[in-house]
C-alpha cells in the first residue's frame, strides 16, 4: 500500500490521474479508479491515513450508524445501528487503504494545482507530479474561521477553534465560551461541561425530531438516509435544488445534542459575541464574560486557495455535480451536497465516487 514518497522536491513525475485527498472521498475514489484499470496516486497530507479524524476531540462520534459508515467493497466492522468513534473511522480507512492496496502517498500536502501542457501540474512538499486529470478529494470546508477581534482578547484567555480542540484537559481551570452552537459547538460545550463552567454563544439551529439512538430512529434512519437524502434531495430535483441551498448557507439541525441535554448539563446560552472589552469577550447585549478560555466553532472556510484555477466560488468551488466543466480534466468528490443531501455521508461518498470514477475513465478514453 502506498506509492513510494519523493524526497527531492525539484523532482516531477507523472499519473494519470491524481487524486488530491486521503480521506473516505479520496479512498473511494481511488478504488473505484482500480476498478476501472487506472492508474492513479492518492495524496494525503497527513503522515498516516485517517490521521484527519484522529486529530479530532476525544469523544466525537458519527452521527451515522455503521451500517451506512462503509466505503464500496468492505463493510464497517461494528454493529449495524452503533455509532463509530473517531478512532474507528480512522482504523477503517486505514485498514480499507491496505485491503485493496490503495497507492497512497502519506505526508504529501498539496500547495499548488495549475494546468499545462493540456494537463494539470500538482506542487507538492515532496516535489511535483504531473497529471492528465485530478479529482480534488475533500470537504467543502478546511479552514476554522475565527472573527478578527479574537486578537483583541487578553494573553492569558486560552484560544483554540473546534480542530484543535481535544478534551477538557487541554483547557485551564476556569469559565469557557464556546462560540457558535451547531453541532461541533453544542457537543463541545457538553464535553466540557463535566468540569467547567460553559457558555454556549450562537443562534438556535433547530435539532432533529427524535434520539438518533433510540427505536425510532431505528425506522426512521433508513427513511431519511436512503431515500430522502440519497434519491430525493439531489441536483436532479427542484426541492434537492432548494435545499442544497439552503444546507451550504445555513448549516443544519443538531443531530445528536438536544436543547434540555444542554439545559441539564448547566451549559448557559448566551447571545451573540460582538467583540472584546478590557480583553474579554463582550455580547451583543453588553454583557462582558470572565472566561478563561474560548473556543471558536464559527464555521469553516473552503480553504482551496492552492487551487490556482477559475473555480472559485463564493461559498465552494464551482462545478455541476463534480465535474468542473470549464476546466475539463478536474473534479471534485466530498463537498457538501456535491450531487445530493447524502454526499457528505460515507454511504452518499461512495455513490458520488463512482460517478466521478466513470467520468474519468470516460474522457481518459476518448483522449
Amino acid at each position: 500500500m502506498g506509492a513510494p514518497p519523493v524526497t527531492d522536491r525539484n523532482a516531477r513525475s507523472r499519473h494519470d490521474v491524481v487524486v488530491i485527498g486521503g480521506g473516505q472521498a479520496g479512498l473511494a475514489v481511488g478504488y473505484q479508479l482500480a476498478q476501472r484499470g487506472i492508474s492513479f496516486v492518492i495524496l494525503e497530507a497527513h503522515d498516516r491515513i485517517g490521521d484527519s479524524w484522529r486529530k479530532r476531540w476525544d469523544s466525537l462520534r458519527l452521527f451515522t450508524p455503521a451500517r451506512y459508515d462503509s466505503l464500496a467493497g468492505m463493510p464497517f466492522p461494528a454493529e449495524d445501528f452503533s455509532f463509530p468513534t473517531k478512532d474507528a473511522m480512522a482504523d477503517y480507512l486505514e485498514a480499507y487503504a491496505k485491503r485493496f492496496q490503495l497507492p497512497v502517498r502519506t505526508g504529501a500536502r498539496v500547495t499548488r494545482l495549475t494546468r499545462s501542457n493540456g494537463g494539470f501540474v500538482v506542487t507538492t512538499n515532496q516535489g511535483s507530479i504531473e497529471a492528465d486529470q485530478v479529482v480534488v478529494a475533500m470537504s467543502t470546508f478546511q479552514q476554522p474561521r475565527v472573527p478578527s477581534f479574537a486578537t483583541q482578547l487578553a494573553p492569558d484567555v486560552a484560544q483554540l477553534t473546534s480542530f484543535a480542540y481535544r478534551n477538557p484537559r487541554s483547557l485551564p481551570e476556569g469559565a469557557v465560551l464556546v462560540v457558535g452552537a451547531g453541532n461541533s459547538g453544542a457537543e463541545i460545550a457538553l464535553d466540557l461541561a463535566k468540569t467547567h463552567r460553559v457558555f454556549l454563544s450562537g443562534r438556535d439551529v433547530g435539532q432533529i425530531p427524535f434520539r438518533i439512538e433510540s427505536r425510532i430512529a431505528r425506522l426512521m434512519v433508513p427513511v431519511v438516509f436512503r431515500v430522502l437524502f440519497h434519491r430525493v434531495l439531489t441536483i436532479r430535483t427542484p426541492m434537492g435544488r432548494k435545499a442544497r441551498k439552503r444546507m451550504l448557507t445555513s448549516g443544519g439541525p443538531l443531530i445528536r445534542s438536544k436543547r434540555e441535554d444542554l439545559i441539564a448539563a448547566g451549559v448557559e446560552r448566551v447571545g451573540r459575541v460582538a467583540g472584546v472589552r478590557d480583553g474579554k469577550p463582550v455580547l451583543d447585549d453588553g454583557r462582558v464574560l470572565d472566561v478563561a478560555s474560548v473556543i471558536w466553532c464559527t464555521g469553516l472556510e473552503p480553504g482551496f486557495s492552492w487551487i490556482d484555477l477559475d473555480v472559485h466560488g463564493d461559498i465552494e468551488p464551482r462545478h455541476e455535480g463534480g465535474v468542473v466543466p470549464h476546466v475539463p480534466g478536474l473534479y471534485f468528490v466530498g463537498l457538501m451536497f456535491l450531487y445530493a443531501g447524502s454526499s457528505v455521508m460515507v454511504h452518499g461518498v461512495s455513490r458520488d465516487a463512482a460517478r466521478i470514477a466513470d467520468a474519468v475513465a470516460k474522457r481518459a478514453a476518448a483522449s
